[in-house]
Parts: structure tokens; C-alpha cells; sequence
């Protein structure tokens, strides 16, 4: 069953550019890249982020913001500090060398549960577990256990080791990265295709008719918040007045146009400094992130008009490069 499992795998998947040539370190970089990020967009910048940073001394030496515009595209800007911050730490300690021991991995910045067993098992070919949203769900359907998703459904696979024989049969490779396969294409959320799944002669979910029970999601209720900002757009030949993002904020690291706060169902928000006044006729343009849904007002200014809205220009810069999407946004509005 599970040979059939990697064969369709092989035969479906083998051409992801992170899947062509192995090792710990190009697993480090595809495993961090495609945390919270599609296949598709990671395709997409892989193999050009390997040419820029090649081993990890060359990420390490290079600057945050270099790394920070290679990043673009990729979102989730944290991931790439902390893959640098790991490949600081991997050339300083550990001479460049990735370690291979799970007590020694989780000690690097940057690296958790999931990404110090993705090196053991997929980079390393050991006899771990990957525990990802998709690995997860396919395992508590395949072997139906019904503990709430997350750490503690986490800690009975672990404890288990439902796959023990798999994983020595196989390798750790081709196990965790079949199942990824599968928890992505066959085996998902809100989507199954059970008839085509290559286990569904083993599935204990399928066979007592629980798949949309498994695994079990304890309901949350996530609350939303409404955001209208305004976007100042202040230019000089072909700069835009931006200033640098800090730790503390929403892709910090970036450059942002003067943003301000018009109106939030969040008192507690303190991204933005709030401004009044009615901008209701100015052109607008929607985003999200996080638990907010944002309406983004855009305002074009001249040096002389941008003193009547008394903006204090403290740490502001002139410059057009690494600019947030929003900005981007709001500029080619």
C-alpha cells in the first residue's frame, strides 16, 4: 500500500526543484520558505534564492535587507530573518555543518519541532516524522485517532509512531514527503478524493465514515476587525517619502508610505498613529492581514500640502526600493 503511496508521489512530484538535489541545507531553505506559503508561489522563487545564497555562509554574511528583498513575494517576512538567524548560528557554532541530532537542532534560532524533524527525515533520510497541518490530518484519518488538532493530537503521533515499520521500510523521505503529498492534493481540509487516495484500503476515517470528522478541529471563533487606513504618497523624481518598519510592526523591515488610521473596530491597534478628517471621496484599494480586513485610502501630496497635514517626517527617508505591498498598492492606484 505504501509503495503504491510513493510511487504516485514519485511519479506526480518529483520535478519540485527542493526534490531534484538534496541536502540539509537546500531542505532548511524550501522547508522555511513553504511555512505558511503555497507550492506554487515557492516554485517561483526557490531555485533563484539558492543562485543569490548558495551555502549558509552566504546567507549568513549577506545583509537583512538583501535577504529581505530576495524574500519578496514569499510574505511572512519573519521566516526569512529566522533563516538567516539560523545560518548565523550554523556558521558560528557548527562551522557551516548542519548538526543531525534533534536536541542539537532545536537549539539553533529559528528552528522548531516541525523544521528540526524536516531535516532528519526528509533531509537526512532518518526515520522521523514532519508534523505538519497536512501530515497531521492525513495520519489521524488513516489511523483514526480523534484527539483535538495541535499539540496534544501531535504528541499521540509522536508517541505512537503509527509508521515506525513504514519509515524503516522506506525512509523518511519518501514517507513524509508522499503523505505531504497526499494531505495536499487528495487528503485535504475541506476536499477529499477518496476514491483516487493510494491508502484508502487502509483509511480507519473512510472505512467508519468520519474523514470530515478527522481530525478533530476544536471550533474557534476568530474575531474579525475592519481597518480603514490612508496612504500618503509624497514624491521626489522617482522616490516616495517611506520609512523603515521596527520589530514590533507588521513587516518589519519593509518601507512604508506614511500610514495613518481613519477608523477600526480594534481600540487596541497601535500600528498607526490615528488622523482625522473626512477622506471619503479618495480612491481605495482593500487588503488583509492578520484578523483585519483593511480599507486602504490613498492620498496624493505635494512637499507643501504634506505640511498642512502635520506629519511629524522624524526617520522618514527618500526611496523607492523594498516597499511594502500596500505601498506598492497604493502607488500604482
Amino acid at each position: 500500500m505504501f509503495k503504491k503511496l510513493i510511487s504516485w508521489s514519485h511519479s506526480e512530484f518529483n520535478y519540485l526543484p527542493w526534490r531534484k538535489t538534496r541536502s540539509l541545507y537546500t531542505t532548511l531553505v524550501s522547508e522555511i520558505m513553504l511555512q505558511q506559503t503555497t507550492v506554487s508561489t515557492v516554485i517561483n522563487h526557490f531555485d533563484r534564492f539558492l543562485i543569490e545564497y548558495p551555502k549558509p555562509f552566504d546567507l549568513a554574511n549577506a545583509s537583512e535587507e538583501e535577504i529581505l528583498i530576495s524574500w519578496k513575494g514569499l510574505g511572512y517576512y519573519r521566516r526569512a530573518r529566522n533563516l538567516k538567524k539560523a545560518c548565523e548560528y550554523i556558521c558560528e557554532v557548527h562551522d557551516g555543518d548542519i548538526p543531525l541530532h534533534y536536541e542539537t537542532l532545536i537549539k539553533i534560532p529559528g528552528i522548531g519541532d516541525y523544521t528540526a524533524n524536516a531535516l532528519l527525515a526528509i533531509g537526512a533520510d532518518q526515520s522521523a516524522l514532519a508534523l505538519d497541518a497536512n501530515l497531521e490530518r492525513v495520519i489521524s484519518r488513516l489511523f483514526g485517532f480523534k484527539e483535538i488538532k495541535g499539540p496534544k493530537l501531535q504528541a499521540k503521533i509522536q508517541l505512537r509512531k503509527p509508521l515506525d515499520l513504514e519509515l524503516e521500510e522506506f525512509g523518511g523521505r519518501a514517507i513524509n514527503e508522499a503523505l505531504m503529498d497526499l494531505g495536499r492534493n487528495y487528503c485535504q481540509a475541506r476536499k477529499t478524493n477518496c476514491d483516487l487516495c493510494p491508502l484508502k484500503g487502509r483509511c480507519f476515517a473512510l472505512k467508519n465514515n468520519m474523514v470530515e470528522d478527522l481530525p478533530n478541529v476544536k471550533k474557534m471563533i476568530k474575531e474579525k476587525h475592519t481597518l480603514t487606513l490612508l496612504r500618503v504618497l509624497i514624491q521626489k523624481d522617482d522616490n516616495f517619502l517611506v520609512y523603515k518598519k521596527n520589530e514590533k510592526q507588521w513587516l518589519s523591515g519593509q518601507y512604508e508610505v506614511p500610514t495613518f488610521i481613519l477608523e477600526t473596530s480594534d481600540n487596541s491597534l497601535k500600528q498607526y498613529p490615528h488622523l482625522s478628517g473626512d477622506f471619503s471621496l479618495l480612491p481605495e484599494f482593500k487588503t488583509a492581514i492578520t484578523k483585519y480586513t483593511i480599507t486602504n485610502k490613498v492620498l496624493w501630496v505635494n512637499e507643501k500640502d504634506l505640511k498642512s497635514l502635520k506629519i511629524n517626517l522624524n526617520g522618514f527617508i527618500w526611496g523607492h526600493t523594498n516597499l511594502s505591498t500596500a505601498s506598492m498598492k497604493a502607488i500604482k492606484l
